[in-house]
């Protein structure tokens, strides 16, 4: 019978949503246990894809039972001895199962040829090319409602046939595990039969190439290690060591196995039964399997905090440099100093400072009247001086950003993983910080035309007052903290500070002048501030394209909640 509409519609959409929810945690960043992160997430997925929400749709589609165990336990000849024909190969060589055979009746067919059971996998009739195909063979030895999968080996020396064999048996309704007297201890096996345990999954156990006379002691001692390990409840099956008939088992030895399944064949509430078992520990386990999804995904996003947040303190820094740059004198010697001194003169403007400002302000005007705009390399050096400030900054930061990333593997990662280099400024850094400089300048005068609009001068006067007096207000922003401190003198330029002091006290009076170079420091650093914003953002981006978001891991919880209350 199919599963009632509304509940299981409802349920259905609960797990559609967990599943969609997993798969896009990212799990990117080299942190502790990221690889078994991602096995996880994957068995998740690939368990609703392949088992549970197929099943949930059809609970009356045939049983899949899929029998797996270690290399050369014998699987394939117990799967072909079952239906009495060579099915599914055989042999020697290892591994020889290398793309998985199913087995069924010709009626049910149509159920495994449909994608909607293990869709990953491409269907053939004849034999696989690789581990991605689905080989299915019909078999009317094989009673309705019945099918055999012969899996990878779980142990196998090639990791895709590991992961497919590990795929399909959390495709399973019933898991043959087929072991031998040699091996039925080894670790391997026992980790695989722990998961079965802890998902609920109906378990059948053929414990293969038993010495004869050693039947009752080593069934016995196995049959321990099913109690210990929670499975005691298996049916378990003993094949003593024989000679093979054309490669398969001798019938008498096989027929108990063969009996205990043709009687699930037939019997429908039995089958039904082993079905939801299954499909009921696959939803139990489902909300403690996102549980610990969830935590791997707090432990990315922790680790991702941390380094956006070592970005963050680097180019802060980076800030913090040009702000000390700017005010304590160092950017007015050098270039910038010698082009000074052409603006002022050699002297003869320092020594009108000893009259009164408002005659050496005319005097001034009265100078300058008629003549070229002063101070263009004045504004080129400042320019220059700026960009390289704020350059170098930049890729004290950029380096320093790297340099902590690289401190852990996630963030080398990431960093090896970047289509540019991080630990320096970007191409065309220096033309972007002399641009914003230049605007920054334009802004100056902008400030300086609103700011002094309603002074009487003379029309060349007043042109001649806002350019050089804009540069005035360039130099008192870098020359000292405060322009309206108590006499403190940058000692450079034989006295600029107090010069563009008296200048900015002349044209716009003393107490406009500490907020007009504030101002104009402000603006400067935020445009800096948004120049190295766009630095830090590369560090960000790659961070954003790799990190797990962090409402994955509560996304995760929320999705498994709801998968119960549908329940």
């Amino acid at each position: 019978m199919h599963a009632d509409g509304g509940a299981t519609t409802t349920l259905a959409a609960a797990l559609r949503t967990l599943r969609d929810t997993a798969e896009g945690v990212g799990f990117s960043l080299d942190v502790p246990g990221v690889e078994r992160a991602r096995y996880e997430r994957a068995e998740l997925v690939h368990q609703l894809d392949d088992y549970v929400l197929p099943r949930l749709a059809r609970l009356d589609a045939p049983l899949l039972t899929v029998v797996g165990g270690s290399t050369g336990a014998g699987k394939s000849t117990v799967v072909n001895s079952l239906v009495r024909a060579a099915v599914t190969p055989s042999g020697v060589l290892r591994p020889t199962t290398r793309s998985p055979v199913l087995v069924c009746h010709p009626d049910d067919l149509p159920w495994f040829s449909d994608t909607r059971v293990l869709p990953e996998l491409t269907r053939t009739s004849g034999a696989g090319a690789d581990h991605a195909t689905l080989q299915l063979v019909p078999s009317n030895a094989l009673a309705p409602g019945l099918a055999f999968l012969d899996a990878p080996d779980i142990d196998s020396v090639v990791a895709a046939n590991r992961r497919l064999a590990g795929q399909l048996l959390a495709a399973a309704d019933l898991w043959l595990f087929v072991t031998t007297a040699a091996r039925y201890a080894d670790a391997v096996p026992w980790d695989v039969l722990e998961t079965a345990a802890s998902r609920g999954t109906a378990l059948a156990v053929l414990l293969d190439r038993v010495p004869p006379g050693a039947e009752r002691d080593v069934a016995a001692h196995l049959h321990e290690m099913l109690v210990a390990h929670g499975l005691g409840a298996a049916p378990l099956f003993v094949v003593p060591e024989t000679a093979l008939e054309d490669g398969l088992l001798p019938d008498p030895v096989v027929t108990p196995l063969r009996r205990w399944f043709d009687d699930l064949a037939r019997d429908a509430a039995g089958r039904a039964a082993v079905i939801r078992r299954t499909l009921d520990g696959a939803l139990d386990s489902l909300r403690p399997r996102a549980a610990a999804l969830a935590l791997h995904a707090r432990a990315q996003s922790d680790v991702a905090s941390r380094l956006r947040t070592d970005v963050r303190t680097a180019y802060a820094a980076a800030l913090d440099e040009v702000d000390d740059g700017m005010r304590d004198g160092a950017l007015l010697r050098g270039e910038v100093l010698a082009r000074w001194q052409e603006f002022v003169g050699t002297g003869e403007l320092l020594r009108a400072l000893q009259d009164r400002v408002g005659r050496w302000r005319d005097q001034l005007t009265a100078a300058f009247t008629g003549r070229p705009q002063p101070g263009g390399d004045l504004t080129v050096a400042l320019e220059s001086g700026v960009a390289l400030l704020v350059h170098s900054a930049a890729e004290r930061a950029a380096e320093r950003a790297a340099v902590s990333w690289r401190s852990g593997a996630a963030g080398t990662g990431l960093l090896r993983a970047s289509d540019q280099r991080l630990d320096r400024v970007s191409p065309g850094f220096r033309d972007d910080a002399e641009r914003t400089v230049r605007d920054w300048q334009g802004a100056v005068l902008d400030l300086v035309r609103r700011e002094g609009g309603d002074r009487r001068t003379t029309a060349r006067a007043a042109a001649y007052g806002v350019n050089a007096t804009g540069l005035l207000v360039m130099i008192a922003v870098f020359a000292t903290t405060s322009v309206l401190a108590p006499p403190i003198e940058v000692a450079v330029a034989g006295g600029t500070t107090v010069l563009s002091q008296k200048v900015l006290e002349a044209v716009f009076g003393d107490q406009a002048v500490r907020a007009l170079a504030d101002r104009a420091r402000a603006d400067l650093l935020d445009r800096v501030a948004a120049l190295l914003g766009r630095e830090e953002d590369r560090f960000a981006a790659l961070l954003h394209r790799h990190a797990t978001h962090p409402d994955d891991a509560a996304a995760l919880e929320r999705a498994a909640s709801a998968v119960e209350r549908a329940r």
